[in-house]
């Protein structure tokens, strides 16, 4: 069953691969509306130098002034200025060159290489945050960053967390930004092999924002997207599903009766996403939000086997 959200005015957003089917955008920077610096924390302060604002306005930063004083406050000294602000206008993402970015109202480290965090991701946060209960056990898989589970963490009562990735990168982030939950929460691995093994069975709120762009169309992305984060945070193979497909396979096992697995989608690919989890014995349905221009698949284990 896929079922349309209203939808709500909304904000752009914020740099970011378009999701496959999507345009790249003009606007592809990112908005500091969500970026470091909203809701009167740093970069606020006084206007950013004119010298500043054209350098970034020339390499076609939309939101120079914005950007300007995120960078300017991210700064130590004028020299460290000068070099953030060259980095930003040759085209590295804003996240990676302050060091954090904005998601679920958390402060997120995120270290270069690392994929940043996006508005529309926030759905999927929404949606499993829906989902939790008191103690429940949480899995961020494919975490990059961990910004969904640290947002989720703060979303239910008693949580038990726990987060995996395959890019050593990514793992360094997420423990950075997961330190808080304590050890040994934050694992390195191929997806699912990666978890404990007492976790199998266990687990209510799957959450997994695997790479989902069809290898074919990774050039039609943003280069910020294509120059600056893992391919393997981005490629999902041929039609877009296949990391979808090896975490389906196993999520029956991992999943206690009743879990589920959480996943972003294209529009497009969400009938397709439902078939795959349906396939593997999981019950599926799709909800669409205009406002954040996102699609999240879930798949959820019977809570008896047939």
């Amino acid at each position: 069953m896929r079922i349309p959200l209203p939808s709500r005015p909304s904000r752009p957003s914020p740099s970011s691969a378009p999701a496959p089917g999507e345009a790249p955008r003009a606007d592809a920077r990112t908005d500091p509306a969500h970026a470091p610096g909203e809701g009167g924390e740093p970069g606020d302060g006084d206007p950013p130098a004119p010298g500043i604002v054209a350098r970034l306005r020339r390499a076609g930063c939309v939101f120079a002034e914005e950007e300007a004083r995120l960078l300017s406050s991210a700064a130590s000294d004028p020299a460290e200025l000068t070099a953030l602000v060259e980095r930003r206008a040759v085209g590295e993402p804003l996240e990676h060159v302050i060091g954090r970015a904005r998601f679920g109202g958390l402060w997120i480290a995120v270290e270069p290489g690392v994929f940043v965090p996006r508005r529309r991701t926030e759905f999927l946060l929404e949606r499993a945050a829906g989902a939790l209960r008191p103690g429940a056990v949480v899995v961020d898989l494919c975490c990059g960053s961990g910004a969904l589970g640290a947002a989720l963490s703060t979303r239910g009562e008693r949580v038990e967390l726990h987060a995996a990735d395959l890019d050593p990168a990514a793992v360094r982030c997420a423990r950075r930004n997961l330190a808080a939950l304590g050890p040994n929460r934050v694992h390195w691995g191929d997806l699912l092999d990666a978890l404990p093994t007492d976790l199998r069975g266990r687990i209510d709120i799957l959450v997994a924002n695997v790479p989902y762009v069809p290898t074919g169309e990774i050039a039609l992305l943003p280069a910020e997207a294509r120059e600056h984060e893992a391919r393997t945070a981005l490629d999902g193979g041929p039609d877009g599903l296949d990391v979808l497909r090896r975490v389906a396979a196993g999520a029956a096992r991992w999943l206690a009766p009743g879990g589920r697995l959480l996943v972003e989608s294209s529009d497009r690919q969400a009938p397709g996403a439902m078939a795959v989890m349906a396939g593997y014995g999981l019950c599926p349905d799709a909800v669409t939000s205009e406002e954040y221009g996102a699609t999240v698949v879930t798949g959820t284990r019977p809570e008896r086997s047939p």
